[in-house]
Order: C-alpha cells, then sequence, then structure tokens
C-alpha cells in the first residue's frame, strides 16, 4: 500500500477544518452586522462570549484543534512507519466521518448528547488507531 493514501484522510479533515472556519466567520460577522457590535467591543475573549450568542462555529472550530491534533500525527507516524495496514486506514475514515458529523451537529441543531455519542465514537477509533501503532512499533 502506498504510504500517500494516508494524506487523504488528512487532507478531508483540514478541508473539514476550512469549511468550519468559513462557518466560523459566516456566522460571526452576521451576528455583528445584525446587532451592530463594534469589532473593538469584542476584541477579548470574555467581551466576545458576553456580546455574542451564537458560537456553535467558533466552539467547533476549537474542537477541531484538540483531539484531530492526535489524529494528524497518528496518520504521520503511519505513514513514516509505512504501515501496511488497511483496518488503519478504515479506522481513519472512520474517525474523519465521525468528526464531520460532530462537526455537522455541532454548527447545526447542537443537541448536546447527539454530538457527545459522536465525539465517543471518534475518541474511541483514535485511541485504536494509536494502540495499533503502538502494536506495530513494539512489534508485539
Amino acid at each position: 500500500m502506498d504510504a500517500r493514501v494516508f494524506v487523504l484522510p488528512v487532507l478531508a479533515m483540514a478541508l473539514l477544518t476550512f469549511v468550519v472556519w468559513l462557518r466560523l466567520y459566516q456566522t460571526r460577522i452576521g451576528e455583528m452586522k445584525r446587532e451592530r457590535i463594534h469589532p473593538q467591543s469584542v476584541a477579548l475573549s470574555a467581551q466576545m462570549a458576553a456580546r455574542l450568542t451564537d458560537t456553535r462555529a467558533a466552539d467547533n472550530f476549537r474542537n477541531l484543534f484538540e483531539l484531530p491534533v492526535l489524529f494528524y500525527v497518528a496518520l504521520m507516524a503511519a505513514a513514516l512507519l509505512q504501515v501496511q495496514s488497511m483496518a488503519f486506514l478504515v479506522l481513519a475514515w472512520l474517525f474523519v466521518s465521525a468528526r464531520v458529523a460532530h462537526s455537522w451537529i455541532h454548527c447545526t441543531y447542537n443537541k448536546v448528547m447527539h454530538r457527545f455519542k459522536i465525539y465517543f465514537l471518534g475518541g474511541a477509533v483514535l485511541w485504536a488507531m494509536w494502540a495499533m501503532l503502538a502494536w506495530q512499533v513494539l512489534g508485539v
């Protein structure tokens, strides 16, 4: 298996992050225009929290720099170690799918328990990926 196939899920996650970033600015600028909020009045995160009411996309954007960081490292390690596992690649795509679902829920209707279940699934998949990497490195 060509190590470059492990770049595709990384590109998909980068695309998801870009889409959420666009959504963040769409909602933030829209709310600031509607509510006539001057940009300087929300210069600090505390001011922003007090003035802006729709923070779903901003919250999700921050989430995309939490667990996904470990995902990116796992994929780079897999490529460097020349992991030849279709199961690992399937897990990578499952993680991406879970993050897409999580972002969609978070940025739209934001039902916490729906979001949590998808988040938990993605986390479990990520830990399974790391277990597979450890297995590969330790030769267990």
